[in-house]
This record gives structure tokens, C-alpha cells and sequence, in this order.
């Protein structure tokens, strides 16, 4: 099973905060996908700031998407601990 996503937001350092189904909220760091196949195309920020819930999902402008079950169980549970190591 795995849960939508709700909302996607682009943060700085190529970070995504994801909000699911399930009102959980992750992290995904996009920073080790961006130099294999289609996702170096993520590099340029103008692209990476267009992501979108599309779906179940999120999709960029450029139509490169990822899995929700990849997001979800890669992310990073969003917590107070979370929230400060991802602002340093």
C-alpha cells in the first residue's frame, strides 16, 4: 500500500517537503537522483521550482515524475529534529 501526495513544496538545496494522504509530512532530498538519467534535467532550479501534485504523485514541467511509494519510503518523516537539520 502506499499513501498520495496531497501537497509538494520546493525548498532550497533541492529538498521537497511532501504532505500524503495520511496528513503525514516528509522530506525528500532530490540531491542523489540529480545526476542519473532524466532527473539532471532537475538541476537547473527554474525546472526543479515547478513541481506539482499530479496524480497521485508530483511531476515537474518537463513531465519527469517519481513513484509515490519511492517518496514516501525514502522520505524523511518531517519532525522539530527534521525541521532544524534541513535548515542548517
Amino acid at each position: 500500500m502506499y499513501w498520495e501526495v496531497k501537497s509538494v513544496k520546493p525548498l532550497d538545496n533541492y529538498l521537497l517537503h511532501l504532505t500524503f494522504e495520511n496528513d503525514e509530512q516528509r522530506y525528500f532530498d532530490m540531491k542523489p537522483l540529480l545526476e542519473t538519467g532524466v532527473f539532471r534535467t532537475l538541476k537547473d532550479p527554474e525546472i526543479f521550482r515547478t513541481v506539482k501534485v499530479a496524480f497521485d504523485s508530483i511531476m515537474w514541467s518537463n513531465e519527469v515524475d517519481i513513484a509515490p511509494e519511492t517518496l514516501y519510503h525514502d522520505g524523511m518523516i518531517s519532525t522539530n529534529e527534521c525541521n532544524l537539520e534541513f535548515q542548517k
